[in-house]
């Protein structure tokens, strides 16, 4: 049984600590933005976009760390990473995204994430590899665009009872002009989610939530809600280093137990140092600040140049994060 499993049972049964919070990591932008998912290399090796090969080394690196409780990566990776026993002997739980919607898609050139999500689905749930994966919906206060996405989840919950497949949620802030003013959005997304999880049984439920953070009072409202749904927080854009761990910092204090985060990590100048100081945050061993500057001697302990200097990197960039810090 991996970590994870343990640590759900731990956040059901009401006895979870600190140290029972989840942090995955989303190694599945293959399935949005294609070749350029996989990152730039360092400066020594050229700024070029890493191979499939490269990208494989850097989610292997990130397993035998051992410290991350989920790899989310696309069917085609995982097939991979199993081929190469890359979870063997580690506590690291396997997933697959399970839809890859068109909000999603961030190919170069294209406009596809400025127009409504259309629901789709690349992965055959069926010979998977994992029993696992993250489903995502974008709600844009659209009747005919929600009932869609909503139609079509209720079609993933039929194929996933079917093979005995769990799944995690992620709801997306509405991408396209929704006519809401802005600061009832984050209330209209608590609401939808709720609305679209009311006629479900136990059964039917996500193992979590992933949502953005939209500040402290939306977060706390959703995770004080039920304590059997457990609610997590996407990670977003890179920003900086301070910007990862404040906001972990503030979505754990505001009730999240659980984070995925991808290009915070991917774009990270060394994932795994990172991966470590966001530990350290979470179980409560240091401040985002502390662990900034622990982030930074790891850097220079492995001879690592930082994409930022210090100071640059302890400044706070997202709007979203300075109220509560």
């Amino acid at each position: 049984m991996a970590r994870f499993e343990d640590k759900i049972a731990a956040m059901l049964a009401g006895r979870d600590t600190p140290t029972d919070f989840i942090i995955a990591d989303a190694k599945d932008a293959d399935m949005a933005a294609g070749l350029s998912a996989t990152g730039l290399t360092t400066a020594r090796q050229g700024r070029r976009f890493r191979t499939r090969a490269e990208y494989i080394a850097s989610i292997r690196d990130i397993i035998r760390q051992d410290i991350v409780d989920i790899m989310l990566v696309s069917c085609s990776i995982l097939e991979t990473l199993v081929e190469q026993a890359a979870f063997a002997g580690t506590g690291v739980r396997s997933a697959i995204r399970a839809n890859d919607t068109s909000d999603l898609w961030r190919c170069r050139g294209a406009t596809y994430t400025k127009t409504p999500s259309i629901p789709f689905r690349s992965a055959a749930l069926a010979g998977a590899q994992t029993d696992l994966g993250l489903y995502s919906m974008t709600f844009v206060n659209d009747a005919a665009i929600d009932a869609r996405s909503l139609e079509q989840f209720q079609q993933f919950r039929t194929d996933a009872s079917a093979v005995n497949f769990r799944y995690f949620m992620e709801i997306f802030n509405p991408n396209v002009e929704t006519g809401i003013d802005a600061e009832h959005v984050p209330f209209f997304i608590n609401d939808m989610i709720i609305r679209a999880l009311a006629g479900l049984r136990r059964a039917e439920r996500p193992v979590f939530l992933k949502v953005a953070y939209n500040g402290p009072a939306a977060m706390e409202e959703l995770a004080s809600f039920d304590p059997g749904m457990i609610v997590g927080v996407m990670g977003g854009g890179s920003g900086t280093t301070r910007d990862c761990l404040e906001l972990l910092h503030q979505a754990q204090r505001f009730g999240a137990r659980a984070a995925l985060f991808g290009r915070k990590i991917n774009d990270a100048a060394s994932p795994t140092a990172l991966i470590a100081a966001m530990r350290h945050v979470v179980d409560g061993d240091m401040k985002p600040e502390e662990a900034t500057r622990f982030y930074h001697d790891a850097l220079v302990k492995d001879g690592i140049t930082p994409l930022h200097a210090l100071d640059d990197d302890l400044s706070l960039t997202e709007s979203v994060l300075r109220h509560a810090a």
